[in-house]
């Protein structure tokens, strides 16, 4: 297959990209050069290219090639996590005051899902500040959220085991990749004694101006107060970390744009 365009390595390049994209498990040198009718001297060039500057990766050494995260996040600013943290103060100050649990912000950075901010629970039993720290990916309400809409994110878990924290940890990809579709339709995530046992959480995402999801924000606390007799979140606290996530992302531009 011929490809048109005046510059033919920069088509050919973006023909790569598109073809990586639609493959979450990756494809081989001779896949792509198959798919796209090139020789693989070719192929191949143009593929090491694309790993040197961070757009392609290989796990191993002859293995499949797939789209690098950091490709996701091209042209997406990423927020200090100092100023993240104060656009947030006042929204996730309310959250802890109406739910009367801790309230949490938590950002995708270096392959890791960490605490950008914490406020404590109203009651005057003992806690520890979390700020900083790292929650689970996969087992965590904040983490999901990330998870859901940050293919980035979702990336960095793509090749690495997914071990059990509780007896409730989801770790197949199949009903890991299910949960997150569930993320991604209901706008907001959930996680009961999935990654600690007697504790549960509530997230929802937090958008840039552009829509994109550059953070997540939460409450978590003990599971007879987030959850209901048959361990379903409250819905009146559901509700409390969907209106602060919209809150916060309004506090980012997101949605003022139509209403102008």
């Amino acid at each position: 297959m011929r490809v048109p365009g005046n510059v033919q390595s920069v088509e050919r390049a973006a023909a790569m990209l598109r073809l990586l994209a639609q493959e979450p498990d990756g494809l081989g040198l001779a896949q792509v050069a198959g798919a796209l009718g090139l020789a693989k001297g070719t192929v191949h060039g143009l593929l090491k290219t694309l790993q040197d500057v961070g757009f392609v990766d290989q796990a191993v050494a002859a293995g499949p090639y797939r789209v690098s995260p950091q490709l996701y996040r091209l042209g997406v600013e990423q927020l200090d996590l100092n100023e993240l943290r104060a656009l947030c103060l006042n929204w996730t100050d309310a959250l802890a005051a109406r739910t009367g649990e801790s309230a949490r912000i938590a950002a995708f950075r270096d392959g890791r899902a960490v605490i950008a901010h914490h406020v404590f629970r109203s009651d005057s039993t003992r806690q520890v500040l979390v700020t900083g720290s790292e929650v689970s990916l996969y087992a965590s309400a904040l983490g999901k959220v990330l998870l859901a809409f940050d293919p980035g994110a979702a990336r960095s878990i793509s090749d690495v085991d997914l071990p059990s924290l509780t007896y409730r940890t989801v770790t197949d990809r199949v009903g890991v990749q299910r949960m997150l579709a569930t993320v991604r339709d209901v706008g907001w995530s959930a996680a009961v004694e999935e990654a600690e046992p007697g504790m549960a959480g509530i997230a929802a995402p937090i958008r840039d101006r552009g829509g994109h999801v550059v953070a997540a924000v939460g409450i978590e606390g003990r599971v007879e107060q987030i959850c209901d007799e048959r361990s379903r979140p409250r819905p009146a606290l559901v509700s409390h970390v969907v209106m602060a996530g919209r809150s916060i992302s309004r506090e980012l531009g997101h949605g003022r744009m139509a209403e102008q």
